[in-house]
């Protein structure tokens, strides 16, 4: 199994496991609300809802 730490779900404040070696842009998946939350930092780890992509439709 790869190493994990924890960082804090900032929708629900739990502490969660993440892979250690996440980097900054990565997208992790919420165990709780499975909502996804992009990694804003590594050190220490902050994650942040991810934005919603909105399509452009070719425009």
């Amino acid at each position: 199994m790869a190493d994990t730490i924890t960082a804090e779900d900032p929708l629900t404040g739990e502490e969660i496991e993440i892979p250690s070696d996440v980097e900054v842009g990565e997208i992790v998946d919420s165990p709780a609300t499975g909502a996804e939350l992009e990694v804003i930092s590594v050190d220490p780890v902050v994650l942040e809802e991810a934005p919603e992509l909105e399509e452009d439709w070719g425009e």
